[in-house]
């Protein structure tokens, strides 16, 4: 089984709608981030005849810095490329410091989930409380916006009563962020607006150089804009966790190594194990309380069976005994697997898959499609249930 995969064009659901093409001019706020996805967005938008609004937003420190290889969207050179791009689209820009809110819905969680044993997704509470979240009504009470871009992959489908907003995949399955936007309330998804949604990146980049922008040729930003060296451990270390050493256990609880420190790892991970074995052996859980780490063979991470916490639809917590049935993922571009997602109510759940998914990992994002409607999502619980070999 591929490690991951696309998710294909499957249609919309029965009673599920492609979003409407906006019937008369908007006033929209884009979140300019400095890279050419969300340059493209403000262009797209301005040329459709909308009133833009450029927002470029400071989540972080991170802004003081400056990025020489030109990859991340928080340093100031993004916020002078997001100027430039502006300037170029003759619309107006405006600096909005939400490091507050940041901290609060991302940052903060982020740390707290690594000491705990689990593995943070900060892409979805940003989103969701931050670009969708606090972006959204500042745009709205500081700027007169009805209405919040993005340069994100996905497009919207609304009921057929038109009561109701889900993500929708987008064109360009290799690009599609839905996974990353799945906590966003229906009415936050009838405010959104995903110019690129029907786009691939190729065709993006070809938009971007057609029209001379200052960002054509920038290169993907980097997956974790507050972690600049890509190692979240010295994140942590920089708030105060102090690395100790503790046991490395099989499956049958013998001591087979020694760690430096449990938030430095997490489920499925294999390098820095330093363990001898006759086959690879992977983290199989991480338990911060005894500080210890224990590992299993790759076929011992399969589950059929994962309970989740905070489960919902975008209309809100899902009710007990709910049902819902469709091809859930537990990672971005992961694999899809057919299955059934039974709550219980309290935004606890079960996900049950025909065929297993490999190394799902506490805290960590699961989506439920309903053809090409995100329908639910949730994050994975600790501790998962018991192994594929369990069930046998």
């Amino acid at each position: 089984m591929s490690d991951h995969a696309a998710l294909p064009q499957l249609g919309l659901p029965v009673g599920w709608l492609a979003e409407p093409v906006a019937s008369a001019p908007e006033r929209v706020l884009v979140a300019l981030s400095g890279g050419v996805d969300s340059s493209v967005a403000a262009a797209l938008l301005v040329e459709a005849g909308h009133e833009v609004v450029g927002v470029w937003m400071r989540l972080h420190d991170a802004a003081d810095r400056v990025d020489g290889g030109r990859k991340s969207c928080c340093t100031l050179d993004a916020a002078d490329d997001a100027r430039r791009v502006a300037d170029q689209l003759k619309i107006p820009f405006h600096i909005q410091n939400l490091e507050r809110e940041f901290a609060a819905a991302v940052l903060e969680p982020f740390i707290g989930s690594y000491l705990d044993g689990e593995t943070p997704s900060p892409c979805v509470g940003c989103n969701t409380a931050v670009k969708f979240g606090a972006l959204v009504g500042k745009g709205s009470a500081l700027f007169g916006c009805d209405a919040v871009a993005t340069g994100h992959y996905a497009r919207r489908a609304v009921s057929a009563d038109g009561a109701s907003w889900r993500l929708r995949t987008a064109v360009d399955s290799d690009k599609d962020q839905t996974y990353f936007l799945h906590g966003l309330s229906s009415e936050a998804i009838a405010r959104a607006r995903f110019p690129l949604g029907e786009l691939t990146k190729g065709e993006v980049r070809d938009a971007a150089r057609a029209r001379g922008l200052a960002t054509a040729e920038k290169p993907e930003s980097q997956e974790i804009c507050f972690v600049p060296d890509g190692d979240y451990r010295s994140l942590l270390r920089s708030r105060g966790w102090s690395p100790k050493a503790g046991e490395i256990v099989d499956e049958r609880g013998d001591v087979v190594g020694e760690h430096q420190g449990s938030a430095g790892f997490t489920v499925g991970q294999r390098r820095g194990l330093s363990v001898a074995a006759d086959t690879p052996r992977y983290v199989s859980a991480v338990d911060p309380r005894t500080n210890r780490i224990t590992i299993g063979r790759r076929e011992s991470l399969e589950r059929r069976e994962i309970d989740l916490t905070g489960a919902a639809t975008p209309s809100g917590e899902l009710q007990s005994d709910v049902v819902l049935e469709g091809r859930a993922r537990i990672r971005h571009r992961g694999v899809l697997a057919e299955g059934r997602l039974i709550s219980r109510g309290g935004g606890a759940a079960t996900l049950e898959l025909r065929e297993p998914l490999w190394a799902p990992s506490p805290g960590q994002t699961v989506v439920l499609y309903e053809g090409e409607t995100l329908a639910a999502g949730g994050q994975i619980a600790a501790p998962v249930t018991a192994p594929v070999a369990a069930h046998a």
